[in-house]
């Protein structure tokens, strides 16, 4: 008991000192209260205690009200400036106080004070605010006057244009954002800054044009074209990148350069990306560096190749990156893991090593997830890096375990490095089935976010294709009630991925299978992916379609089932204002219909479709004439029962006449069609 009343007694007490800091603030005398802010600046320094108390005390408002009075002499305003970002400098309860109190408004007002000092104070303290994650950062662009003038005081000093371009840099996060500071002349501005004398003031100019020109591809085009005291900015950044500059500056300058690459303002090929930016991403991925350098480094290198199979070939025989990459998994990866590594390390009764070890495990699933990243960037093209990548040590094994990891991140970057590797026709016939990752990956399409399922259900697509050993136990999991639950979702997405399944089914399944796929989706579902505004759905819906009327049995089955809608569908799509790859698609349809032994009746008793594939075989598109003049192959080939019957009805209706120009075409491939159709008349 008398433990606990000292407690209260100190708690009492302190909170009795800082009431006392509160109360000088409304003293009469201005003198005393520029004392009373010195002092209370002087108390809080380093002591969140001390901040904390004075907030709930209400010592902010009151120290605003002194900032923005004209009244109060410019050495008050400036001292109250530095008590307020002292005071953010605590907890983010701290910050989301002062935001509360409106700090931000009243602060890009003192910007207006010629005084440089205050605004030195001003800017700082706004520094301090913007670069908390708690701060809404639209507050910067509520008033459309504060960016210009800004932007203007980045002239008066070094400390202005430290503050000012780290409150860019944290506040630039849309494009919205990137096209505010374009127009209002950030490079032209910040563009000589590169150059500073202090260290400071270059480090955040260059992270500056790093989220300037990240996905941004007029700002990428202006910086390229930019000198800097007579050289171009790629060389400035070139050089920032050498070995002897610090880390940080090496990063950020290989991010700007990635991002211009990306942008398209800078080749693939250019010297300052083969031999400056990828070099240097690759030496940030080695175990030397830290843990926050190596996941940032991995995830710009994986950005800067991803569409490009030249720089992941030249990646991939860089310093042993595939082997390196593996050394990022060597964290512990399980809750009990990290527990037991924490309990172990308390008994040891060393603070320091307990904050180190935090510090580490915090980024062991951005570590993993920066390798999953790297790796699905690496193996997206070549199959030799693919193999590569897989024969490294324990690798599947990780992506598996990747999969049900604790961290939706981790997850996701699993299933894209997997997706990767399942490009790979070898893969899918090796290592794919070897540990069975459909099981994980089914699973993991239970129940996950929509960025999670897309990625999932494209790599089931080629888990399903007709040589992937994994298309028979998925397809004995109950795998196409989901898949059908796919096709009805807002997303886009993941209606193609759902039909796109489905389509890679059908290819050459058995008919229980596609009756079953026919069942669970429902002709109506059908019909409504046949409309949807989605030309990928559509085309994939067609495709689908196409590979259920598929051999003769196949297709008269479903035609004598949903002939009539069929038909309906076909001849909507036909008349409709559909691109030239959807009505390929759809006579492509109609051929396999025609190839029907009875399906076939449905053309030629249907008035109308004859003339549709009449007006096709005169089209300008070659690939239309094409499928339409394969459809009437079918039709008359003499083989069949009733041939003679329909090449006289479709003689009568011009055919024969359309056929024998078409002999004359010019594209190869159409007269050989052309010639062995005419050759079912000649027989």
């Amino acid at each position: 008991m008398a433990c606990i009343e000292i407690l209260f007694r100190i708690s009492d007490k302190f909170t009795a000192t800082s009431r006392h800091y509160v109360d000088r603030l409304f003293d009469p005398d201005p003198q005393n209260v520029l004392q009373g802010v010195i002092d209370m600046k002087n108390a809080v320094i380093g002591n969140n205690k001390q901040k904390a108390n004075l907030i709930v005390l209400g010592a902010v408002p009151r120290l605003l009200y002194l900032l923005q009075q004209s009244s109060s002499s410019l050495e008050l305003r400036t001292e109250c400036a530095v008590v307020l970002g002292s005071l953010a400098m605590g907890t983010e309860n701290n910050i989301k106080s002062l935001v509360d109190c409106h700090i931000i408004p009243a602060l890009l007002q003192g910007l207006l004070c010629s005084d440089l000092i205050f605004i030195e104070a001003c800017l700082r303290c706004l520094r301090t605010i913007f670069i908390s994650p708690v701060t809404p950062v639209q507050l910067l662009y509520t008033d459309p006057t504060v960016i210009p003038h800004i932007m203007s005081l980045l002239s008066r000093s070094q400390h202005t244009q430290e503050y000012i371009t780290q409150i860019f840099a944290h506040c630039c996060k849309t494009p919205e954002h990137q096209m505010v500071l374009f127009n209002h002349g950030a490079i032209q501005n910040i563009a000589p800054l590169l150059i500073s004398p202090s260290y400071k003031v270059r480090m955040q100019a260059l992270k500056c044009f790093s989220v300037l020109a990240y996905e941004n591809a007029q700002v990428s085009m202006t910086l390229v074209n930019v000198l800097v005291d007579g050289e171009q900015l790629s060389q400035v950044f070139a050089r920032m990148m050498q070995r002897d500059k610090p880390i940080e500056m090496q990063l950020t300058a290989a991010k700007c350069l990635t991002y211009m690459c990306r942008a398209g303002a800078i080749r693939t090929d250019d010297n300052c990306i083969i031999l400056k930016t990828l070099p240097c991403l690759v030496r940030m991925c080695s175990k030397e560096r830290l843990l926050e350098e190596r996941v940032e480094g991995a995830e710009t290198l994986a950005f800067l190749m991803e569409p490009d199979i030249e720089l992941q070939r030249i990646a991939s025989v860089t310093d042993h990156l595939v082997s390196m990459l593996a050394d990022y998994f060597k964290y512990p990866s399980s809750v009990s893991a990290i527990t037991d590594i924490k309990r172990l390390s308390k008994l040891r009764h060393t603070r320091d090593f307990c904050n180190q070890l935090d510090h580490d495990l915090k980024h062991a699933h951005e570590l993993r997830q920066a390798a999953f990243k790297l790796y699905a960037s690496l193996g997206s093209n070549d199959e030799d890096i693919r193999k590569k990548i897989t024969e490294t040590e324990n690798m599947m094994d990780r992506i598996v375990s990747g999969l049900s990891e604790s961290s939706i991140k981790v997850r996701l970057a699993a299933v894209r490095c997997l997706h990767s590797l399942s490009r790979s026709v070898q893969q899918l016939r090796t290592s794919f089935h070897d540990h069975a990752v459909w099981k994980p990956l089914m699973k993991l399409l239970q129940n996950a976010p929509d960025e999670v399922l897309v990625m999932a259900s494209s790599t089931l697509c080629n888990l399903l294709l007709e040589f992937s050993p994994s298309k028979e136990p998925i397809l004995e999991s109950g795998v196409i009630e989901l898949l059908c639950s796919l096709t009805q979702s807002d997303s886009p997405a993941l209606r193609v991925n759902g039909i796109w399944a489905l389509m890679n089914m059908a290819f050459q399944a058995d008919q229980k299978v596609k009756v079953e796929i026919v069942r669970a989706l429902g002709t109506e579902q059908l019909f409504r992916l046949l409309s949807d505004p989605d030309t990928n759905v559509l085309m994939k819906t067609l495709g689908l379609l196409r590979n259920l009327l598929s051999t003769r049995p196949h297709i008269d089955q479903i035609m004598s089932s949903h002939g009539k809608q069929i038909m309906q569908a076909v001849t909507l799509i036909l008349e409709g204002e559909h691109s030239i790859e959807v009505k390929e698609q759809t006579l492509c349809i109609l051929a396999n219909i025609a190839d029907g032994n009875t399906a076939k009746e449905l053309i030629m008793t249907n008035d109308d479709m004859p003339q549709k594939i009449k007006y096709y075989m005169g089209h300008s598109n070659v690939k239309l004439q094409l499928a339409a003049t394969f459809c009437i192959s079918n039709l008359i080939w003499n083989e069949e029962d009733g041939s003679q019957e329909r090449q006289d009805k479709l003689r009568e209706m011009g055919f024969v006449d359309i056929l024998h120009k078409l002999t004359q075409a010019s594209d190869p491939s159409l007269c050989d069609r052309a010639k062995t159709a005419m050759q079912q008349y000649l027989a």
